[in-house]
């Protein structure tokens, strides 16, 4: 599978948050990261608060999302190189100071790069990954990988983690070969809208059990 780094822009405001979290729900869902959302939303929401806190209201700031071997990092850049985040400890009656023990609490590890007009604030979150460029250890994934492997005579497995152009094969492969189980089902009397609506049922199930 390929993760490219992505960059989002935006001014840091409290209404921008939910909107953030949203996005990077969204994209993890479609990287096969889903386990590790809750701890990356928690990472935006803190790091964003951070910025509007003690940078200002409306900072141009910019989400910065990549992995880094098995693990994925959030990070956060803005332009003020004097305002570095320390570590405090709040109290239970303290008002703030807890933003970045909530980061340090959910990453294994966090830090800060320096630029010449900027700083990055980031934190790398363990994933279930065995590989950088695989898939989570769920026995269905594997399971369905065989299948395909079957399917296309082997060409699915000398496809695997070779970019782009390898994760649309994968993608195509997959589309035939539920088309082909489709046939299948109506060759035999069943309904395949039936027999669909019935897979996405099931899977919708598994998911929600999973989260």
């Amino acid at each position: 599978m390929t993760r490219k780094p992505w960059e989002l822009p935006f001014l840091a405001e409290p209404e921008e948050v939910a909107g953030l979290r949203r996005v990077m729900r969204l994209h993890l869902r479609l990287w096969g990261l889903s386990d590790v959302s809750d701890a990356a939303e928690i990472c935006v929401s803190e790091m964003v608060s951070n910025v509007i806190r003690h940078v200002g209201v409306g900072t141009p700031s910019t989400l910065v999302v990549e992995m880094k071997g098995t693990h994925l990092r959030v990070g956060l850049r803005d332009p003020d190189t004097r305002a570095l985040p320390t570590l405090l400890s709040a109290g239970p009656d303290d008002e703030s100071g807890r933003g970045l023990a909530m980061l340090d609490a959910v990453a294994e590890r966090w830090g800060v790069i320096l630029g010449a007009e900027s700083k990055l604030v980031w934190c790398d979150l363990a994933t279930p990954l065995a590989s950088p460029g695989g898939h989570i250890d769920d026995p269905r994934v594997a399971k369905s990988e065989a299948c395909l492997t079957l399917y296309a005579g082997g060409v699915v497995a000398e496809n695997l983690g070779v970019g782009r152009a390898g994760v649309v094969f994968q993608e195509e492969a997959a589309i035939d070969l539920i088309a082909d189980i489709l046939h299948w089902l109506r060759a035999h009397g069943h309904d395949p809208d039936e027999a669909l609506d019935r897979a996405q049922l099931h899977f919708e199930a598994e998911l929600g059990l999973a989260g």
